[in-house]
């Protein structure tokens, strides 16, 4: 290689970042992301190392508070983070867990047998991204204290008195600087992730509490978390919960099932241990534990857990599982002449309404990725096939009806995969036609590149010309849909392909559909639902949302799906013309005005000819004594109410425009909601619209 020296790069340019540096400079490294999911994953953090005392059995409660001011407080009752002086850092156990990266009980040793966090980062990223940290641990009969700023100790680990207790209490807040979209906790996400928990550590309690607004000021808040280590108790009037449950995953399943039609009354269920002997003559052990029960939906619900961490891209536990289910239910319906001899099930016939959760626990865990969303331990396959298998074949022969029930419900999934071949394999891309061609009502845009094309899927032909009047040829479609569309929610493939209005969005994403389904041939990488602000508008909305997340979920994973935000309002004020997405906005824009609106002023679908009179009107306003012109506002109620100009400018703009991306933060959560309100089960959906119809905004 020829010699040529690199101008200015030499062993000075070489950063090497000390302490928890890196944590700070690159955040997204370590939790993903400075939004609101980083924001939850610094709980998530140190509720694990909570956690995985409980599951060592050293303790069996946590306790979870939101204070104000961004606050969160962890409570155990384990064994209390080590107090004494590390020999390799020279500073206390305490300090080194906070504050060196990959520092802790988990690599080995007997700190733990069993443990979600494989990296031993977890409580040193989340000192690093907070602007103030407390630690306070009970051990020994004696009290220690310890706090930080931006993961920097203020002084060194403290003894500050006696105490009978044991356990750690870490509180901390989040710094603004790194999570500048804001320090705002959703309550209903936090409920959810610990409600999980309290299933997978059977014998766990885990109480939550939100003092965000429970009136109390910071001197009282300051009070009472110095009197007491557990809050709970102290009947404190603020938003709270506890969880406790002895089933296990055979309760968790239970729970999936509430708005479900189930098929066999017995959960099934296994817990037990593994032993490997591919490494070595002392083998590995596997815990495995198991729960599953069929219903009548079309959809499976198969939820996977290594270390009671959810692995969402499941991994060699549910591979393992997979092949198990399909083996045992073949042998077992071939034995039992419940199907014809040259008759097997697929994976995905056996699949088909099953509810099942999936926990496996290891010392030794190897995840996929620095997420733990794929767990990649190959001992885990044969444990769970082997200790399920033998377990789910000896149901199957206990509970004969249950059986029967069980392989009738495959059969039907058989049929209806034969039925529908014809109809997926009709549904092509653009560009291999084999007679099929675009919808008719799609109105195409000139690129053929789908990283830059947009669908816009608008509610009605009105909505849908001017949109095609207001678009950008060049990279804009429109399809227009006529009403609403098939709830897909209960239909099978070859009804939901025969319907024209799904047809027609299928033919123009152009992935194809079912087992033929081909992201790399989406042809826009943004696809978006612009519906009208109004009742029909949002049912027609979670139509076409069921429709994506059943059969085109790798799209919203893909960050591909968009819900258009379209506003709510026009108003003209003098020459002034502004748009205003929620009544948040207009209100605020009122108040910079010093202007204070009546009811009644609000006129929807006002003609453009009506303006100009009503602006030039003068009234003497209620909040001041001088007169003032009265603004026109407008209230919009569908995107048909807009001129193609309004439109383009406001909602398809992508300088100007609003959108909202579709995510799924929790697959479980998502699949019991869009059973609720697409399914069957009329009590549940009275029920969810009860609960929530405040946060609902209604046009009547």
């Amino acid at each position: 290689m020829a010699e040529k020296k690199q101008k200015g790069y030499d062993a000075d340019s070489i950063q090497v970042l000390e302490g928890l540096e890196p944590v700070r400079k690159r955040p997204g490294m370590y939790i993903g992301t400075t939004g609101p999911e980083g924001l939850h994953h610094l709980i998530w953090e140190i509720f694990d190392n909570c956690r995985d005392e409980a599951m060592g059995g050293f303790a069996d409660r946590i306790e979870v508070s939101l204070l104000p001011d961004g606050y969160i407080r962890i409570v155990d009752n384990g064994r209390g983070m080590p107090t004494g002086l590390h020999p390799k850092t020279k500073v206390s156990a305490v300090e080194t867990i906070m504050t060196v990266l990959h520092a802790g009980g988990k690599f080995g040793g007997e700190g733990y047998k069993v443990s979600g966090g494989l990296h031993g980062v977890g409580a040193s990223v989340v000192n690093a991204l907070s602007i103030h940290t407390r630690v306070e641990v009970h051990q020994n009969g004696s009290k220690f204290i310890q706090e930080y700023e931006i993961g920097k100790p203020k002084y060194a680990l403290k003894k500050v008195g006696a105490s009978k207790l044991h356990g750690t209490i870490v509180t901390w807040k989040p710094d603004e600087t790194i999570f500048k979209e804001g320090i705002e906790y959703d309550w209903q996400k936090i409920v959810s992730r610990f409600r999980q928990q309290a299933y997978l550590v059977k014998g766990l309690t885990i109480n939550i509490i939100d003092l965000r607004e429970s009136g109390m000021n910071e001197k009282q808040v300051k009070s009472l978390l110095d009197d007491s280590v557990y809050i709970y108790d102290e009947n404190i009037i603020a938003p709270s919960i506890s969880f406790y449950f002895e089933g296990g995953l055979s309760s968790l399943v239970s729970f999936y099932n509430q708005s479900q039609k189930v098929i066999h009354k017995n959960v099934f269920y296994v817990e037990k241990d593994y032993t490997s002997k591919d490494k070595g003559a002392e083998g590995v052990n596997v815990g495995v534990e198991i729960a599953l029960q069929y219903t009548d939906d079309m959809n499976p619900r198969l939820v996977a857990f290594a270390n009671n961490i959810y692995t969402l891209e499941g991994g060699t536990h549910v591979t393992g599982f997979k092949t198990a289910l399909t083996r045992i239910l073949n042998t077992y319906a071939k034995k039992s002449n419940l199907v014809k001899d040259d008759e097997s099930f697929t994976g995905d016939d056996v699949l088909e309404g099953l509810c099942a959760v999936v926990s496996v626990k290891l010392q030794e865990i190897q995840f996929e990725g620095q997420t733990k969303s794929k767990l990649g331990s190959t001992e885990a396959q044969s444990a769970v096939s082997s200790i399920f298998g033998e377990a789910f074949s000896s149901f199957l022969e206990e509970n004969p009806d249950d059986a029967k029930q069980i392989i009738s419900k495959v059969v039907l999934a058989v049929r209806a995969r034969k039925a529908a071949k014809a109809a997926k394999d009709s549904i092509l891309r653009k560009g291999a036609l084999e007679g099929m061609t675009l919808p008719g009502k799609l109105s195409d845009c000139q690129s053929r590149k789908a990283e830059e094309s947009e669908l816009f899927i608008v509610e009605g032909d009105s909505a849908g010309g001017t949109a095609v009047q207001g678009r950008n040829r060049k990279t804009q479609a429109v399809l227009p849909l006529r009403g609403k569309i098939l709830n897909i929610e209960r239909a099978r493939l070859d009804k939901i392909l025969a319907s024209e209005q799904v047809r027609n969005l299928v033919i123009a994403l152009g992935t194809a559909i079912g087992d033929v389904f081909d992201i790399t041939k989406l042809r826009y990488h943004k696809v978006i639902i612009a519906t009208d602000a109004d009742v029909d508008g949002a049912h027609i909305r979670t139509l076409i949302l069921t429709l994506l997340y059943r059969y085109f979920r790798p799209l919203i994973e893909g960050g591909f799906i968009y819900v258009a935000q379209p506003p709510l309002y026009k108003i003209k004020y003098g020459k002034e013309v502004g748009y205003y997405y929620s009544d948040a906005e207009k209100d605020a824009y009122f108040k910079k005005i010093g202007y204070e609106q009546a009811d009644s002023e609000i006129k929807e679908g006002e003609e453009e000819d009506n303006i100009e009179e009503i602006e030039g009107e003068e009234e003497e306003t209620t909040s001041k004594s001088k007169t003032m012109k009265k603004p026109f506002i407008q209230r919009y109620k569908g995107l048909g109410e807009m001129n193609a100009d309004e439109l383009g400018e406001t909602t398809m703009d992508p300088a100007k425009r609003v959108l909202k991306q579709v995510r799924i933060e929790d697959i479980v959560a998502t699949d019991r909601v869009i059973d609720v309100l697409m399914g069957t089960d009329v009590p549940s959906r009275k029920s969810f619209i009860q609960s929530n119809a405040r946060a609902a905004r209604l046009d009547v």
